[in-house]
């Protein structure tokens, strides 16, 4: 499971481009995971959409999740879900669905991220790591300390969101993070493909730095 680049589509901040386009653009820049992210659209329209991103996001070898929506991930065959703290828990998730299902839960400490790894989390979000304006109710940024804290006491992926982009996602990946997710940073650039092209680069030559490669 590759997480290196997560991107979030949000058609509030993208300009007028549609989810499916959002996620189309993103997978030509390297993106890794697209997430469907929408508060306000209808189930069935939901479905729809999701069924698109889908399809984009295999052709591209990319994963294909769902944002908090369980039913709908499952409804369109996404690869998995991910959940907040005020969502159904992991464990629940879990019962429901079907072997292989990806669930990323949405986590602020140490103990929340251990809680999500005993129930079956295939990955935690340390969310946010600095403070962000892409999510209105997503408070205060915990830092790159909390990242740390997180990747030293879970054996499964970490992801970090909030607030990062160019200038600073090299310092979240030495903090220990596996991959990056991002709302803003991508989507609400005028080139989608090529931020997500440019992160991708920034992504990898971290990680190469990380391991002792030159």
């Amino acid at each position: 499971m590759k997480l290196d680049l997560y991107v979030i589509t949000d058609e509030g901040l993208a300009g007028g481009l549609t989810h499916s386009e959002i996620a189309r653009r993103a997978v030509l820049g390297g993106a890794n995971v697209i997430q469907l992210r929408d508060k306000i659209l209808p189930p069935r329209e939901l479905v729809r959409i999701g069924c698109e991103i889908r399809e984009i996001a295999r052709k591209a070898g990319a994963l294909f999740i769902v944002n908090d929506r369980l039913d709908i991930a499952l409804a369109c065959e996404a690869e998995g879900v991910h959940i907040g703290q005020d969502d159904m828990e992991c464990g629940t998730a879990r019962q429901l669905t079907p072997p292989g299902f990806i669930i990323g839960v949405s986590v602020g400490s140490v103990d929340e991220a251990l809680a999500a790894e005993q129930q079956g989390a295939d990955y935690v979000a340390v969310s946010p790591v600095f403070s962000t304006g892409s999510k209105a109710d997503a408070g205060p940024g915990y830092g790159l300390a909390t990242v740390r804290e997180i990747r030293a006491v879970v054996s499964i992926p970490v992801i970090a969101i909030g607030g990062i982009g160019p200038a600073n996602a090299a310092d979240v990946i030495g903090a220990g993070a596996d991959g990056i997710a991002v709302i803003s940073s991508v989507v609400s650039q005028p080139d989608i493909t090529a931020a997500a092209r440019r992160l991708s680069a920034i992504i990898a030559t971290a990680k190469r730095a990380g391991r002792g490669t030159p």
